[in-house]
């Protein structure tokens, strides 16, 4: 039965607060990348504060579902590398309590975070995306003068089109300006040519001020009653300046959302599938009708009436007619003139096929987007549980807290997702994916990955321990390792100073006979190295002799005895032998030629680095020796006096 613990509301609070914190910084986050995309249509609009208080509240409910995930991984991970950085993780552990005990009131927040996000997807998201469009699509309209492109006909304007050449957007000119003004109909039309101009908005929003310089004046002066097959009188005006002046409604209305309706991210989800059937069934009316139509098609052959065409057109599929024989009996006029009926009706058959082509492509784009919104409610829901599972797992094996690497992990594995989704999503709308593999293609990425990492943070695994890759990297590159031994605070027993001097001794001399008996600056036999059993026993003794002295000196309250221990080098007893250890692997490094030259060189560079190591520890034993053999009479007077007069 689960019942709640004081731990479990302890680890909960932790969370909870940065959860908070976490959530408003990522929400934030996405609001500025996400307001990129629409700063055209914020600048120079003149929008009052509600105005924009309605576009950012609209566009803070279509991003919490995206906000969800990322927060979640972000506070997990903060949350249990706080507790590791600060012991509380291992004292847990201690207690008797696993990692998976720990997390379970965070998995309980995780799930209900989950059903929250789908939530919003499936009531909020829908509704304020519509709000979203609308407001926006209002914004564009709400001063047309910014608006105006070159080169294209705007229609913007009512009862106007307006072409312009080239706009100056410093000084507010627009140059090679065309208006076609059809307040009366088409028949009625009037033609404003002028060289530059400028369109202002009035103070009361209610017209437009378009000030022409340079121009002509052309329209026709039909009236009512005048015969249509009269000739129709005009008016010509040539003007350095006019002023004309459009109405124009500029106050802030909110457009019609008719189009938006019908977007799959303004449907919940039982709207979804409910329209996603009525998609496909009109799909396959589409398709049937396309088929049928294909089959009927008869191609009219000149100088012939429909019902001698299919005549002709059935001789000719039994056999019964030769078309090449047919053709070639034909007049040169004739063979024109089916020729240039032919290629007219190829032509017709080519643009037709072409434009129900692209329909058919914008009806199954349209049937995917809905299959991808359903799988994106649920995907999306889904990954709160995901990048919790990743989180909190690595912040237990990391052990960092704050806001430095659990930043950066947080980055990465969100820019994973967000590739791995994005590009999914891209894939399957253009067809070249199915739709669920491409939606499911980060959640079924990243969920193996999650279950690795519980697995092994429940197992206290240091699969993240990131100096033991760094040990592990410096031993494949030949780096030195310096030795640090720090002062202690508190000693319990002090160092056997007279019997490590007397060790240190025997070392220098271990080391003296070693150097006489194997020549470290020779190139050894590379038969031996790759193919034979090359343990360097005396090393490994010298050097377990020499760690054990050191160990014992570290606890020593001299800091000179302590600097000179800092100095002796950490010595490699293998490398400089043979590159691994195992037999098999040497002779098959060995007969690949570059990898064995690679490992060889290695070796020698190990070779004389354990050369100049024993030169250097015999320095340090001749610097160090009298000194902890000074301590070492300090310590036992005794001793002292009877070597003093052994020496005499």
């Amino acid at each position: 039965m689960f019942r709640i613990k004081k731990l479990d509301l302890f680890i909960a609070k932790q969370f909870g607060l940065l959860f908070v914190a976490t959530f408003f910084i990522c929400q934030f986050v996405l609001m500025m990348q996400f307001l990129w995309r629409y700063v055209d249509e914020l600048i120079g609009k003149g929008l009052s504060m509600e105005v924009l208080a309605q576009f950012f509240w609209y566009m803070g409910l279509m991003l919490m579902p995206q906000a969800f995930p990322l927060a979640i991984l972000l506070s997990s991970l903060i949350a249990f590398g706080n507790l590791g950085e600060s012991s509380e993780l291992t004292a847990i552990k201690a207690a008797g309590v696993s990692l998976m005990q720990a997390m379970r009131s965070l998995i309980v927040i995780a799930v209900a975070i989950a059903f929250l996000s789908f939530f919003f997807q499936e009531y909020v998201g829908p509704r304020a995306f519509v709000s979203f469009q609308q407001l926006l699509l209002s914004m564009k309209q709400k001063n047309p003068e910014v608006e105006i492109p070159e080169g294209i006909f705007y229609d913007g304007i009512p009862g106007s089109n307006l072409y312009v050449t080239k706009k100056d957007m410093e000084r507010g000119m627009l140059y090679g300006i065309m208006i076609y003004r059809m307040n009366g109909g088409y028949e009625d039309a009037a033609v404003i040519l002028a060289d530059s101009g400028r369109i202002q908005a009035t103070a009361e929003k209610k017209h437009l001020l378009l000030t022409l310089y340079s121009g002509e004046w052309f329209e026709n002066m039909r009236q009512s009653g005048i015969n249509v097959q009269a000739s129709v009188p005009y008016r010509r005006e040539t003007f350095s300046t006019k002023r004309i002046l459009m109405p124009f409604d500029g106050d802030f209305n909110m457009a019609e959302v008719g189009g938006i309706a019908s977007d799959a991210r303004s449907k919940g989800l039982g709207r979804i599938l409910h329209d996603l059937d009525s998609i496909r069934e009109f799909n396959d009316s589409v398709g049937h009708a396309y088929y049928h139509e294909a089959k009927e098609v008869v191609f009219t052959l000149p100088v012939m009436t429909t019902d001698d065409s299919l005549k002709v057109a059935k001789q000719m599929q039994q056999g019964r007619i030769d078309i090449d024989s047919a053709y070639q009996h034909l007049t040169e006029e004739r063979k024109q003139n089916i020729i240039r009926v032919a290629v007219n009706d190829a032509h017709i058959a080519y643009s037709n096929i072409e434009f129900k082509a692209e329909y058919s492509l914008w009806l199954n784009r349209e049937d995917r987007m809905h299959q991808m919104e359903a799988i994106n409610k649920f995907t999306l829901s889904l990954s709160c549980i995901i990048f919790f599972f990743i989180g909190a797992p690595l912040g237990a094996i990391i052990r960092k807290g704050g806001l430095g690497m659990p930043v950066i992990i947080s980055v990465i594995v969100f820019i994973v997702f967000y590739i791995l989704d994005n590009t999914g999503m891209r894939m399957a709308r253009a067809d070249e994916w199915t739709v669920w593999f491409g939606k499911l293609l980060g959640t079924i990425v990243l969920s193996p990955i999650a279950i690795f990492f519980t697995y092994k943070a429940n197992k206290d695994s240091t699969v993240f321990n990131v100096d033991l890759y760094k040990d592990f990297v410096m031993r494949i590159l030949g780096l030195r390792q310096k030795r640090h031994i720090p002062r202690k605070e508190v000693i319990i027993e002090d160092p056997k100073y007279y019997e490590d001097a007397q060790t240190l001794r025997d070392i220098d001399t271990k080391i003296a006979d070693y150097q006489n008996e194997h020549k470290l600056l020779r190139w050894p036999n590379p038969i031996m190295v790759f193919f034979r059993p090359g343990d360097d026993h005396a090393i490994e003794q010298i050097s377990n002799r020499l760690e054990t002295t050191i160990e014992d000196l570290s606890a020593t309250r001299d800091k000179h005895v302590l600097m000179g221990i800092n100095q002796y080098p950490i010595i490699a007893v293998k490398a400089h032998t043979r590159p691994f250890q195992r037999r098999w692997l040497n002779a098959v490094t060995g007969l690949l030629l570059p990898l064995g030259l690679f490992f060889y060189f290695r070796m020698l560079r190990f070779r004389f680095r354990l050369y100049k190591d024993l030169q250097q520890i015999r320095r340090i034993n001749e610097q160090l020796i009298p000194r902890i053999e000074e301590l070492g009479g300090r310590q036992n007077p005794y001793l002292k006096d009877n070597e003093t007069k052994d020496n005499n």
